[in-house]
């Protein structure tokens, strides 16, 4: 008997992280959110997470960990989620070191690689009619991970913020610029300064981004939503759902007496390219059972996920 109820909790576990385990797809997300959460607060800017700018020489698009926005300057930041010990290559590589057994791996040099995404977003802002003055942009690398260690700090360059100047950082007087974000716009202008800003908060709140996942116990999962599974008649309400149609969905429990399968509450704004979303008044509703599935393809997984709508909150969907 206890064996079969051992090989019964293995297969559940093999199960639950196969299909469902929310703390392996969500923990770089949380890292992310809480990294952005924190510089919002600090430095009193607007926070865009999880871009997918296009690069007109490729084609393709490139992932952007978040931007910040403040009054007169944005920032592009990347978050590097190393653990151990870390150096620097003759070829700007980051070589990580960690673990009893000393597993090493490269990573390729973050400092080139963010410069090519600044590169690629301001190519992007003059292509939706923004030109930003020389300088207004610049780059942070932010290294969260309580165990990133390196023999100093100072061996970096000084657009990487390691642990130790991480865990240091203090908020400051909103009328001043931090010590790691330069000054750069100095037009003198306020009303100019103001224009930017606005120009620049709208791009980037209609560019692309990845699909979100907001789960129970403010967790959160980056990637791509793919379609709706469940009984027929479930499916086919929720078809109105598409990602040109709608911008976010919220999930609610609805209390329905004489039904045999709970159900709930599906609310979804009508997207709306004008603005960052829908009044209050623009929710609609659809009612489905609760067991009715979202297939999601998280970003840098190999496999698509199933999560029942009763396990997340809302959804934000990309243009």
């Amino acid at each position: 008997m206890w064996v079969e109820l051992f090989c019964g909790l293995v297969i559940y576990r093999l199960f639950r992280r196969f299909f469902y385990d929310d703390d392996i797809l969500t923990a770089d997300s949380e890292v992310l959110f809480s990294v952005a959460d924190r510089i919002g607060k600090l430095y009193d800017g607007k926070v865009y997470t999880g871009l997918r700018i296009p690069d007109a020489d490729t084609g393709l698009r490139q992932n952007i960990d978040m931007v910040l926005v403040t009054k007169g300057e944005a920032v592009v930041i990347s978050v590097q989620n190393l653990s151990g010990f870390v150096s620097i290559d003759v070829d700007g590589s980051w070589v990580c070191t960690a673990g009893n057994r000393h597993k090493t791996e490269h990573h390729a040099d973050p400092v080139a690689d963010t410069k090519r995404q600044v590169a690629i977003l301001e190519s992007y802002l003059e292509q939706r009619g923004t030109a930003l003055p020389e300088g207004y942009l610049s780059f942070k690398i932010v290294c969260p991970n309580p165990n990133f260690c390196t023999m100093d700090s100072n061996y970096f360059p000084r657009e990487v913020i390691t642990y130790d100047q991480w865990k240091q950082l203090k908020p400051e007087p909103k009328s001043m610029f931090s010590g790691w974000i330069k000054g750069a716009f100095r037009t003198g202008k306020k009303e100019m300064q103001e224009s930017i800003n606005q120009k620049l908060n709208f791009i980037l709140s209609t560019a692309p981004i990845w699909d979100r996942l907001e789960l129970k116990g403010n967790k959160y999962i980056l990637g791509e939503f793919l379609e709706f599974k469940g009984k027929k008649d479930d499916v086919q309400a929720l078809t109105v759902i598409r990602r040109s149609k709608v911008s976010r969905l919220i999930i609610q429990k609805s209390s329905m007496f004489g039904i045999a399968h709970s159900k709930l509450q599906v609310l979804y704004s009508p997207r709306d390219y004008r603005s960052e979303g829908a009044s209050g008044s623009e929710w609609k509703e659809i009612t489905v059972r609760s067991n009715t599935e979202v297939l999601f393809w998280p970003q840098n997984s190999t496999k698509v996920c199933k999560f029942k709508l009763s396990s997340f909150i809302s959804a934000l969907l990309s243009a």
